[in-house]
């Protein structure tokens, strides 16, 4: 054993222990079998995977060929000079992380990667252990190279690994890009040009089939830093925006509601109507508009709502100066009453629009007793006269008091949500 410091003890390493002229000759006959081995080891990846493309660096050699001989001259080198108990051989930067990388860039994972590297090393202590064999160099010695050599390739694992996240966000950035540029030229109100070949062409650049009929949602972030919602494959979710966008394909498509569902727990905004492809925007425009109103508590929060589930209130809460101006209007009769007294006869009117039943029904519905709705019944024909049955003014006064108990100005109904 030899002290390293006080209280702490490493064994010895086999390999120093061999003589020097040993490990010499051992480095000396590696090194000049590396070319060799290098283009064995090559081949039989060729020969393994047939379709795995080389690529050539400036003098027309392969890379490939390049980084195995690299790799095992490191590895032996490293043999002649030091031992495995000072430290492990170095990594070759650069020529496996390019590897790594090419793998990501061509769409491949890892695994084959990792299996090519298994083979490689694999290879090369078959040739390692015959040079071993030839110069007597102690089992347990070369024992210790095998580790050391596995040791090595997760090094070499680790670098590719680099390189492929590397590629990999790289490509998911660019992939980014054009799905941005994608999103805003479908959701642009006017397009300059053919839209449609536009379309297309970027739609076929991140490979998003051109769908019949789009569905545009707008989000309400949970919190600052939300992480993305995971809305899966063919929905384009643009984050970049406060509020975040997203077009949904083929929205009443099986299935498609239940995903988003769950997708989108814990988010809240708004989803458009369902439209033809190029009128994304107008779908847009209510999901804004919903989202709108959600902010100013006239729509539900704490979910994604559906635009086609509350179209009431976004016909009736959006013209607010318009609605606003035909109550004014249509509810004249009603500015010399107090505005308690006001309120109970408005409430008694829409139920009376809405049910054209008797008292008792209307009774039912306002929780009420009869006698008293026949008493603000009469109030009302008193103050509205003959145009009260007039279908015009009906529709108006039922339109502008649909939207006063909307915005929570007049009490809800029993049976209605």
């Amino acid at each position: 054993m030899t002290a390293t410091r006080p209280g702490t003890v490493t064994a010895r390493s086999a390999w120093h222990d061999v003589p020097r002229f040993q490990v010499r000759r051992f480095t000396a006959i590696a090194m000049a079998e590396a070319p060799d081995l290098a283009e064995e080891i090559l081949r039989e990846i060729q020969r393994e995977y047939p379709h795995l493309p080389l690529v050539l660096d400036d003098s027309g050699e392969p890379m490939a060929l390049v980084g195995i001989r690299r790799a095992i001259e490191v590895f032996v080198q490293h043999l002649e000079h030091s031992d495995f108990s000072t430290g492990r051989p170095t990594v070759p930067p650069g020529v496996f992380q390019e590897f790594g990388r090419g793998e990501g860039l061509h769409g491949r994972t890892l695994d084959s990667l990792q299996a090519i590297y298994r083979m490689g090393v694999r290879l090369a202590w078959r040739r390692l252990a015959e040079i071993g064999q030839r110069v007597e160099i102690p089992p347990p010695a070369m024992y210790e190279l095998v580790d050391a050599g596995y040791e090595y390739l997760d090094g070499l694992v680790d670098q590719s690994v680099r390189g492929y996240a590397e590629a990999a966000a790289r490509q998911a950035g660019e992939r980014l890009r054009l799905q941005r540029r994608l999103m805003e030229l479908l959701l642009a109100e006017h397009h300059r040009g053919d839209p449609a070949d536009a379309l297309a062409e970027r739609a076929a650049r991140i490979g998003w089939p051109l769908p019949d009929k789009v569905a545009v949602g707008v989000l309400l972030r949970p919190a600052r830093e939300a992480v993305a919602p995971a809305v899966g494959q063919g929905v384009l979710l643009d984050m970049e925006y406060e509020q975040p966008r997203m077009v949904v394909p083929e929205p009443d498509a099986a299935g498609r509601p239940e995903l988003l569902q769950r997708a989108l727990a814990g988010w809240s905004g708004a989803l458009g109507p369902p439209v033809p492809l190029p009128d994304a925007a107008k779908s847009l425009r209510w999901a804004e508009a919903a989202v709108r109103l959600m902010e100013r508590g006239l729509l539900p929060s704490g979910e994604v709502l559906y635009c086609t589930e509350h179209t009431e209130a976004l016909v009736l809460l959006q013209p607010e100066e318009l609605i606003d101006d035909l109550a004014v209007r249509c509810l004249a009769p009603l500015s010399h009453c107090g505005p308690t007294h006001g309120r109970r006869l408005a409430e008694t009117l829409l139920a009376w629009l809405e049910t054209r039943g008797g008292a008792p029904e209307i009774a039912t519905r306002l929780g009420v007793h009869p006698q008293t709705v026949r008493y603000r019944l009469r109030q009302i024909r008193e103050l509205w006269g003959e145009a009260i049955d007039d279908p015009d003014r009906r529709f108006e006064l039922e339109l502008v008091l649909r939207a006063q108990r909307l915005r929570g100005q007049l009490g809800a109904v029993r049976g209605l949500r």
